[in-house]
């Protein structure tokens, strides 16, 4: 019984099909003429109650049902018109007979009138605006998926909300495309029904004329039953067209139709009070009709001066319960202090941010999206490129303004503590200094606060001559999100936190749930892997393949390595992408270590029971730090990344002991380097000082 009734809609199409074939008895059709009616009625009332679109989404596939049961009942009466006499029911000559009214004349007027109605006025006009709806819309979707993810990543919405969001503008594209295109079957039904009428009429003149009756009894009862079969189509299909018009006009509204009229209008009193005046002005005038003009004035003005009333007592009340709040303050909003009495409201102040952003006063509108800011949707950018590049999702940024901070400020937190600040303007330009410029350009002179390039704020009428001098013109919402996301990479491994760290997991098991099933935490726990990962962040190697760094990682301990040695075989296992990111077409310039060097750090090794650490004797550092200083200017002027290329034995140690002075400077091992690769040694580390040789190449 079930499955036959979730089939009855796909039956009655099938049903109405037949229509067209099968010849219905006169009483089944005057019950579904009835029946098409009422169907109608019911679709035009749902389409003005409904206070969108997509709660009637139906909307589409139904005006096709309708249409064909429309069409095939027009084809059922059509055979009834002209084989019977100009007979085809009741409802059908009840109907002609009504609209005639004893003059075939104003009859066809009259159904001429309702017909050219529908076509020209509303049918053409719902085409239109169903088609420049679906256009909008689709043109709309990508600025709407945008606002999601931006509301997603700034913490606003969960992301369960953010699915929802996502499918209700997907069906919306979908309901309005179908609807651009369920409009031109209402238009071809209005052409369909012009041509049936015609044909009954033609043709059942032609048929009595031929069986030898009179010419007017013949013109009469063909004329009764074609306007009446016309109208009984016609009034179905003009409720159906002005529920099509009704729907795809639905944009923004609290309710229904009814409800958003009632209120829109009576919440302007004086426009109603201004038009009844107006009307009984013009009842004043000679030669106009003084008693309906009088009479929709008076009507107008007295029901203007109630709404007004109205209106005024509503905002009495409100501003009385505004005062009565203030004057009694237990009834008003509970203060600070007194929200903070329950001790339980005071643990909400202990929560730390991930990540943070504050700003001053002007930069506001960089970020306001009401404000036209596109902050948060750059930001969405960044978090996407970035997850695809090293593997790791940072969390929400909190974006939020601070009285504390100067107009122009900015400070990035870190779990709650700063580690950046800038200061830009927002109506200049940022023109970073080139090597040799082309010429002086006039501005503020500043510091880019990402990488520290010397720099000018310029006027925006100065940027073109900034570009041809050879400066790189930068805008200041790129200035204050390029800070962002290097300060962001810099201090991603203090945002893998062990939930960060399950959620990887998480996401690996839906490709490769054995691996995962057998390493954790049976293998490798949790906290080791979030060491592992934070490492490999720190010095900038992605962890995307998590799959490959769970295999080896496994190996290495199960062999008997400690963490420091099996943390060197999973950077040995990523060499093609610590090479990929690294390299420069084909070439890795690198700082060396001489052999005698290495030995000595080597020597320098020292295993207690907390592990093995470097101590290196006092001269040594600096000397090694020297050199190393001092071949870091090649790099500068290169602008490229700082390098040092030693053994796999030392890496780890003297990484931590270098960037301890040069936090920008990456130590990779030649087990990390694909073979593919050129190694250009730009600068040597020895015991006696930094040699004066030319660069040398050597091949991995």
């Amino acid at each position: 019984m079930k499955r036959i009734l979730n089939n009855t809609v796909s039956l009655c199409v099938v049903v109405v099909v037949l229509f067209l074939i099968v010849p219905l008895p006169t009483f089944m059709l005057d019950f579904l003429l009835i029946v098409n009616i009422g169907l109608a009625i019911m679709i035009l009332m749902i389409t003005m109650n409904i206070s969108e679109a997509l709660e009637f989404s139906i909307f589409p596939s139904l005006l096709l049902v309708t249409t064909l049961f429309r069409l095939g009942l027009n084809v059922s009466s059509t055979r009834w018109i002209l084989s019977n006499g100009g007979y085809a029911g009741e409802v059908i000559q009840n109907f002609g007979q009504l609209i005639t009214g004893g003059n075939i004349v104003i009859g066809v007027v009259i159904f001429l009138i309702i017909v050219l109605i529908q076509f020209i006025v509303i049918t053409k006009g719902a085409e239109r605006v169903a088609e420049v709806a679906a256009r909008f819309t689709l043109d709309a979707m990508p600025g709407k998926q945008m606002a999601i993810d931006a509301d997603l990543s700034s913490g606003l919405i969960t992301e369960q909300e953010a699915r929802e969001r996502r499918h209700k503008i997907q069906k919306e594209a979908d309901f309005y495309g179908a609807m651009d295109g369920a409009t031109k079957i209402v238009k071809g039904d209005a052409v369909m029904s012009l041509i049936i009428t015609l044909i009954n009429f033609v043709g059942g003149l032609i048929i009595g004329m031929t069986s030898g009756g009179d010419f007017n009894s013949v013109l009469t009862t063909y004329s009764i039953a074609t306007i009446g079969d016309g109208l009984v189509s016609q009034l179905p299909a003009l409720m159906i067209s002005t529920a099509t018009g009704m729907i795809v006009t639905r944009s923004v509204s609290e309710g229904s139709l009814s409800v958003d009229v009632i209120k829109q209008f009576s919440s302007q009193p004086r426009a109603i009070m201004a038009t009844g005046v107006i009307l009984l002005l013009l009842a004043a005038l000679p030669r106009t009709p003084h008693m309906a003009l009088f009479a929709g004035g008076t009507l107008l003005v007295v029901g203007g001066y109630i709404v007004g009333k109205r209106m005024e007592k509503q905002q009495a009340v409100k501003t009385a319960q505004d005062h009565q709040q203030v004057e009694n303050p237990e009834m008003a909003a509970p203060s600070e202090s007194d929200y903070f009495k329950d001790i339980n409201n005071v643990y909400s102040l202990l929560n730390v941010e991930p990540i943070e952003m504050e700003f001053g006063y002007s930069l506001i509108p960089l970020v306001d999206e009401s404000r036209g800011g596109k902050m948060i949707s750059r930001i969405v950018i960044f978090r996407r490129q970035y997850a695809q590049d090293m593997g790791f999702v940072f969390p929400s940024i909190r974006l939020h303004d601070a009285a504390a901070l100067g107009t122009n400020q900015y400070v990035i937190r870190i779990r709650g503590e700063e580690v950046a600040r800038g200061e830009i303007l927002v109506d200049y330009y940022l023109a970073l200094e080139p090597a040799a410029p082309l010429g002086e350009i006039d501005g503020i002179e500043t510091i880019e606060p990402a990488y520290g390039i010397p720099s000018r704020w310029i006027l925006p009428e100065n940027k073109e001559m900034a570009e041809i001098y050879g400066y790189n013109v930068i805008d200041p919402l790129s200035v204050m999100l390029t800070h962002l996301s290097e300060t962001v990479k810099k201090h991603a491994y203090e945002l893998l936190n062990r939930s960060e760290t399950i959620q990887l997991v998480e996401n690996l098991k839906n490709s490769m749930p054995e691996l995962v099933e057998e390493v954790v935490p049976k293998v490798i726990t949790y906290s080791t892997l979030e060491k592992v990962l934070r490492g490999l962040l720190k010095e900038g190697v992605p962890i995307k393949d998590m799959g490959l760094i769970l295999e080896t990682l496994a190996d290495a301990l199960t062999s008997g390595h400690d963490i420091d040695s099996a943390v060197e075989q999973v950077r040995g296992a990523l060499a093609r992408t610590i090479t990929r990111r690294f390299c420069q077409d084909g070439q890795l310039r690198v700082i060396t270590l001489d052999a005698e060097v290495e030995r000595r750090i080597i020597t320098s090794l020292t295993r207690n029971e907390q592990g093995t650490y470097l101590a290196m004797g006092a001269e040594l550092m600096q000397q090694t730090i020297g050199q190393v200083g001092e071949h870091m200017k090649k790099f500068h002027e290169l602008s490229q990344t700082p390098i040092i290329l030693v053994s796999q034995v030392i890496r780890g140690y003297f990484s931590k002991m270098i960037t301890q002075f040069y936090p920008d400077v990456y130590v990779l091992s030649f087990n990390e380097v694909t073979s593919n690769v050129q190694i250009q040694a730009i600068g040597n580390v020895t015991m006696e000082g930094p040699k004066q040789s030319e660069q040398r190449s050597v091949s991995s």
